[in-house]
């Protein structure tokens, strides 16, 4: 396959002796084999360098670095990218504790071959023991990224995963420019929007990866956070404007403010961490946008105010949060 495009394989990592075999492995078992395969190390203390440095000195197409001081984690991906090949066409990540299918390459560069205004394709993943990405229209392939864009504004269908789903057109890489703001709160999902303003979107309807739950990924640690919906609430205050039309976007970025600090006022009853708040905060202040403490506090009052005046509501839901809680297995959340 010498004359088919090159494909950057990109893995980042740290500490992930436990999985990065396997995903090495995945990587190796591709069909499509016209790929280099970049391992970097970030100070890893664990055994994963030298599981890495084993793989390398196995197979050329591997090109393991090693880094002598410690990068936060985006940071170090950023570091990683910048070492792809300048032949490079697409560029896949797969993160260390993730795992691809082996046609994953060559269907995602079929994916790409069909114009050359794609930009970034995307796949069914499997999460976990759920398949997700659903929702692209089928058999469609293919749908112009603004398109694409205003879909997922207006349904909330989230075809992007991770950086392990998607692959990327390694141009939009070889800019100059950090690949991933790092001063956002979910960069990854952030450059997707990016990219579908000036480029097309391809989908393969086919499972393609493998995205790991229950490791100590900084997703899991945040997990009871609600980051999902403080991601979809920054995603649509910055983009609504972007993709739609003046009326629809207002309206949308109302709703979503809204729909976001009941979220919010419906933890505060529970009384969460301070590290609840402080993500929370962290992540307006990417928006430029800060705690509306009033807001919430009238949000707050009206959550109060039904449960006091539907009592019997409330006991049964107090009810069903003890029974879940005693449901829960004792080793649960301990590495």
């Amino acid at each position: 396959m010498t004359s088919a495009p090159l494909v950057s394989v990109v893995t980042p990592f740290r500490n992930t002796a436990a999985y990065l075999s396997e995903c090495i492995q995945s990587v190796l078992a591709q069909t499509y084999t016209n790929f280099e395969y970049i391992l970097v190390d970030n100070c890893s203390t664990d055994g994963s360098q030298e599981i890495a440095s084993d793989f390398a000195r196995r197979d050329p197409r591997i090109h393991f670095l090693k880094r002598h001081e410690l990068l936060p984690q985006v940071s170090n991906y950023n570091a990683a990218l910048e070492r792809i090949s300048e032949r490079s066409e697409y560029c896949k990540i797969v993160q260390a504790d993730d795992a691809i299918f082996p046609d994953c390459l060559r269907l995602m560069v079929e994916a790409f071959q069909q114009s050359d205004s794609v930009g970034l394709v995307s796949s069914y993943y499997l999460k976990g023991t759920t398949v997700r990405g659903s929702g692209f229209p089928y058999p469609a392939t293919f749908m112009s990224g603004r398109e694409l864009a205003k879909f997922y504004l207006r349904t909330g269908t989230f075809f992007f995963g991770s950086p392990t789903t998607v692959m990327y057109r390694s141009s939009l890489i070889r800019t100059g420019r950090q690949f991933y703001d790092e001063s956002l709160l979910h960069e990854d999902t952030e450059k997707c929007m990016q990219i579908l303003q000036e480029w097309d979107f391809g989908f393969v309807h086919q499972v393609l990866s493998f995205l790991r739950l229950g490791n100590d990924s900084i997703s899991c640690r945040v997990r009871h956070f609600c980051p999902d919906s403080l991601d979809w609430y920054i995603i649509t205050q910055r983009y609504a404007p972007v993709f739609l039309q003046k009326e629809e976007a207002s309206a949308l970025m109302r709703r979503t403010h809204r729909e976001y600090y009941q979220l919010l006022a419906h933890e505060a009853i529970r009384l969460p961490s301070l590290d609840f708040w402080r993500y929370h905060v962290d992540g307006l202040k990417t928006l430029g946008s800060s705690l509306e403490k009033g807001y919430l506090s009238l949000q707050v009052l009206k959550k109060v105010s039904g449960l006091v005046l539907n009592p019997a509501h409330t006991v049964r839901r107090i009810f069903s949060h003890f029974q879940r809680k005693r449901q829960v297995p004792k080793n649960f959340g301990i590495a």
